[in-house]
């Protein structure tokens, strides 16, 4: 947890449950199928018998027997390989308990519903509602090894990140047409938040990207951060090229504002029920270039 972290109160809060359950039963389906199950198994015996959580991410990404089964006959290897992704789950799921936990006591208003890991037909990661709760895809979040190499702590971290978007206030996190800093803004909670109960970012890898050039990439996003066009900062990283500098431009805003705040609970309360972006910005102090080290570093 980072240094300056408020005091959380004992007993405030109670962690939300962390589904497995799913991963578990595609995989045995998915071994005595030799690897490959049919669309009516996975349907009848995966799907139709799973968890709220699995009915939830079924219904609002489209995920079918046959969706899955196809995403199986053309990526074959995304499945087998995520079985090394289930085999740290238990330690994941005690972990993420914990973490979460943490962010119900510093942060009582929290909602606390369930987190699901199964698997999906490739895509998405991950979606999140403050009614049906998170959504993990464990094939689709193993294969992003840039994010972090470490599985366990990639899983941790990456979810800890997602659960602090379904905190954060329907007006910010759903705008129609954001800017560049509005955009950034909301991942820089997510990511802060993550830091705070988890203890990293999720995006471990901007630390070797940014290191040194944090002056230009900042002046370079001051320049840009009123526009709509978010595509230079936003949604543009693959297994060549990881980017996104806009998460790690956020979390650093949100980092400065935290930094600044006398009373650390409603600081934190303030990002995550953030009203007005550019206020925000002023009140954080942030400057490009900014130094944010941790305390005794």
């Amino acid at each position: 947890m980072a240094q300056d972290a408020p005091a959380a109160g004992a007993g405030a809060a109670t962690s939300p449950a962390v589904v497995i359950e799913d991963v578990e039963r595609f995989y045995r389906i998915y071994d005595d199928a030799a690897g490959k199950p049919t669309a009516e198994q996975l349907q009848r015996d995966y799907l139709d018998p799973g968890s709220e959580g699995l009915h939830q991410f079924a219904k609002r990404r489209d995920i079918t027997g046959a969706r899955i089964s196809d995403t199986l006959g053309k990526r074959p290897d995304l499945y087998a390989d995520a079985k090394r992704c289930m085999r740290v789950l238990p330690q994941v799921r005690q972990r993420l308990s914990q973490a979460l936990h943490t962010l119900g006591e510093l942060y009582p208003e929290a909602d606390l519903p369930p987190v699901t890991i199964a698997v999906g037909r490739g895509k998405p990661v991950g979606i999140g509602y403050p009614d049906t709760g998170l959504q993990i895809g464990l094939e689709a979040l193993c294969a992003v090894e840039w994010l972090n190499p470490d599985v366990e702590d990639r899983f941790v971290h990456v979810i800890a990140h997602e659960y602090a978007h379904v905190q954060l206030a329907p007006e910010t996190a759903n705008l129609e047409q954001p800017t560049v800093l509005e955009r950034s803004l909301v991942e820089g909670a997510a990511e802060f938040a993550a830091e705070l109960t988890s203890g990293k970012v999720a995006y471990s890898h901007f630390d070797a990207l940014t290191r040194g050039r944090e002056l230009e990439i900042e002046t370079a996003f001051k320049a840009d951060m009123d526009k709509t066009d978010t595509s230079a900062w936003l949604d543009n990283s693959s297994v060549e090229k990881p980017g996104d500098l806009g998460y790690w431009v956020g979390y650093r805003i949100v980092k400065a504002y935290y930094r600044r705040a006398s009373d650390k609970r409603q600081a934190l309360r303030e990002i995550l029920r953030m009203q007005d972006p550019k206020a925000f910005l002023a009140e954080s102090g942030w400057y490009p270039g900014i130094r944010l080290q941790e305390k005794g570093r």
